[in-house]
């Protein structure tokens, strides 16, 4: 099989993997003349999208699609007749640079089907990375997917190349990991993360003693996981409960959801073999993770009060605890504090920020909302503002849900 044919298998394999943001990472260039590429640690990557909406911008690819394993939610499983491939390391790395060099990508994501055992799958992907960083000075961004129970020294020397590294928690709770992925275990995957977490502390630490000098490289940009969402009836709040223990233990850059995608000769066991989860759910549970990293909200203000416990699809959780809570609104803007602002539906950090900074010049009328870029249908029955009082009778209605539903609309052409 050729080049291309490969690449067709496996990037196609690959596009079930959600984690392309490259926020975080260290600055690099090529402007002393040597190596090719650079990184941005201010910027992610995200500039073209797949026609099922998935980004691309990296060079997204399996070394191999090929896999002992034979965890029932995924198309490359042991059991799934699909077409087989294998990159070779000097053709992954061959890769990897036509296309930087035609500036198709900026980096490049690499996991791999587990072949004959974890360390060698674990080598061939390190060897990759280190063909890039040390014989072409590769200077784009690189993510590495880790294979659980790969050697320390494997893992160390992956994150000297690698800007993040990554393992998949796969599914939200450990008896469905046992049911839908039996050759995996969760204690290895937790194991494995714990020992990114080690090793990125002894790197921060060891910045921390030796002032300006440089400190150890190990995958500055973190390490970062994902779970299938829909594969097992685990429902929202057993989710969220799950992501905030992830964040808390292993100190994770993000936990990346991704909804089940039908697969062709799905496995009989899969609870739901032939439907996917309405990909607004991702799209709600991120927002809820957001909710919980940057708002100040816990995981019991946004699911305990759902008798299912799951969030609703129609409005946005925040929206949805707002409606819960009226008796904590209406918010003067002009003298409320930062984490009374952050609650505000329509209102996000950025703008809170400019908000907080106007309000030392000058009080906040209705029409600077505008200016503000808030949504002015969404914010105003919560806030109080020089020109502006909502009714009391509007923000205690019932009819408050129905006028801020989003109206269903017919989907078109656009001509």
């Amino acid at each position: 099989m050729d080049v291309q044919g490969k690449l067709e298998i496996l990037a196609d394999a690959a596009k079930y993997d959600a984690s392309c943001a490259s926020s975080g990472t260290e600055q690099r260039d090529s402007r002393d003349g040597k190596g090719i590429g650079s990184t941005d640690p201010g910027m992610g990557i995200c500039h073209s999208y797949a026609p099922d909406g998935r980004c691309i911008s990296l060079l997204k690819i399996l070394l191999t699609n090929a896999c002992n394993y034979d965890c029932l939610y995924c198309i490359n499983r042991a059991s799934s007749n699909v077409p087989r491939a294998r990159f070779t390391v000097s053709e992954a790395v061959q890769l990897t640079l036509d296309f930087y060099r035609r500036n198709y990508i900026e980096g490049l994501f690499l996991s791999s089907g587990i072949i004959r055992n974890p360390d060698y799958t674990m080598e061939q992907v390190v060897r990759v990375a280190k063909s890039l960083r040390e014989e072409h000075h590769f200077r784009g961004y690189i993510h590495l997917k880790t294979i659980p129970d790969a050697s320390d020294d494997l893992i160390a020397e992956a994150g000297t190349y690698a800007d993040r590294l990554s393992i998949n928690i796969e599914v939200p709770t450990e008896t469905s990991l046992a049911r839908l992925a039996p050759e995996k275990d969760v204690r290895a995957i937790r194991r494995s993360m714990g020992r990114l977490r080690l090793k990125l502390d002894e790197a921060t630490d060891s910045s921390a003693k030796h002032g300006r000098a440089a400190p150890p490289r190990f995958a500055p940009a973190g390490q970062s996981t994902q779970m299938i969402i829909g594969a097992d009836a685990s429902n929202d709040r057993t989710i969220l409960e799950t992501s905030a223990n992830l964040y808390g233990s292993y100190n994770l850059k993000r936990v990346y959801y991704s909804a089940f995608s039908p697969i062709p000769d799905a496995s009989r066991a899969l609870p739901l073999p032939l439907q996917a989860p309405p990909l607004v759910r991702e799209h709600r549970l991120y927002q809820a993770d957001w909710l919980m990293r940057f708002y100040g909200f816990d995981i019991g203000e946004l699911t305990e009060p759902l008798e299912d416990g799951m969030l609703p699809l129609d409005i946005d959780p925040k929206l949805a605890w707002a409606l819960r809570h009226r008796d904590r609104f209406p918010i003067d803007v002009n003298s409320a504090s930062r984490e009374q602002l952050l609650r505000v539906p329509g209102f996000g950090t950025r703008t809170v920020n400019s908000i907080l900074a106007a309000r030392r010049v000058t009080h906040l009328r209705a029409a600077d909302l505008a200016r503000l870029h808030v949504p002015r249908k969404k914010a105003l029955p919560f806030i109080v503002l020089s020109d502006h009082r909502p009714a009391p009778a509007l923000l205690d209605s019932n009819r408050l849900l129905q006028l801020l539903r989003p109206r269903p609309a017919q989907l078109g052409f656009g001509f």
